[in-house]
């Protein structure tokens, strides 16, 4: 892949950030790309506007886009100890790799053991020359192949103590997996007491009822769900406990602490975000974009 700083994909306007991900079963991927604004380089697939995600140049160690800051909200039900530095034993995974954020978070920031699941080969390649993606490690495996044959695999059954999933078509249209069996396989992944943290686009007339899927399939294991309020590009994060009542706020308020404290990211705002799944009459509502994040740490990208 050339620098794109020489080739026709470079931009000198911002692309789209509705950061929303890929395809995963057509027969042939879409072909990945990158451009760069103002510091932050872009993900893209299939030369469309659709960002997958962003990385700024200088604070590779940030978490650009609010969306994805907001799917470690998932941090706010376990143990604090369970994930400092010192004494970390969680396992995180992500189905749909993107620009790597998660990945290099979880894995170079918190020193979690961490497994990105991306169907894509040039996302990896792309990942590994351009948006700082290491090496495979004894904590870190970048997986190539199918998210919805993985979470089913056997061998990865009660395995993952965060699952994150972002998976979306390169138009950014809907979710490649979104049904119930599907997220079954995602429950079933998860050690107890694991969290499954989903992008959905909350302005989709299928919001709720992806949410409410989400939401049946860990309640019918004994567990709970919440949805974290939409960003102003309207990403909205689904978070489903397996097997555990959802903390009361004390518990949330004091981990929420804690988290900013050692990670600096808004854990305080998440608390204040958090919503209970909606009924689909009252998706929109529930799913209204929220504009109390720090603007100077939104996304500054839009349509072009």
């Amino acid at each position: 892949m050339s620098d794109t700083r020489d080739s026709r994909d470079s931009r000198d306007t911002p692309p789209t950030t509705d950061a929303r991900p890929r395809a995963r079963r057509s027969s042939k991927p879409p072909e990945a790309s990158v451009s760069e604004f103002d510091g932050v380089r872009y993900l893209h697939l299939g030369h469309t506007p659709w960002v997958q995600g962003a990385l700024r140049v200088r604070k590779p160690k940030v978490i650009e886009l609010e969306y994805v800051r907001r799917m470690m909200a998932w941090l706010l039900l376990h143990d604090p100890q369970r994930w400092d530095a010192d004494t970390a034993e969680l396992h995180t995974a992500q189905l749909g790799l993107g620009a790597a954020t998660l990945t290099r978070y979880c894995h170079g920031e918190l020193g979690l053991r961490t497994t990105a699941v991306e169907l894509n080969p040039q996302v990896i390649a792309a990942c590994r020359q351009w948006f700082r993606l290491p090496a495979n490690d004894e904590r870190l495996t970048v997986v190539y192949g199918d998210a919805g044959d993985w979470v089913r695999d056997p061998a990865n059954a009660g395995t993952v103590d965060a699952l994150c999933v972002d998976l979306y078509d390169h138009q950014a249209a809907a979710p490649v997996l979104d049904d119930v069996d599907f997220y079954a396989a995602c429950h079933a992944c998860l050690a107890p007491g694991g969290v499954l943290s989903v992008n959905l686009f909350g302005r989709s007339s299928k919001f709720a009822r992806s949410a409410r899927r989400i939401e049946s399939v860990f309640a019918e294991g004994g567990g709970s769900a919440r949805v974290v309020t939409a960003t102003e590009e309207g990403n909205t994060i689904v978070l489903a406990l397996k097997g555990a009542d959802w903390p009361d706020a004390t518990v949330l308020a004091e981990r929420a602490r804690v988290i900013e404290a050692r990670t600096g990211l808004d854990a305080p705002l998440w608390t204040r975000l958090l919503k209970r799944v909606p009924a689909e009459r009252a998706a929109r509502a529930a799913t209204s974009p929220d504009t109390s994040a720090d603007p100077s740490t939104s996304p500054v990208a839009r349509s072009t």
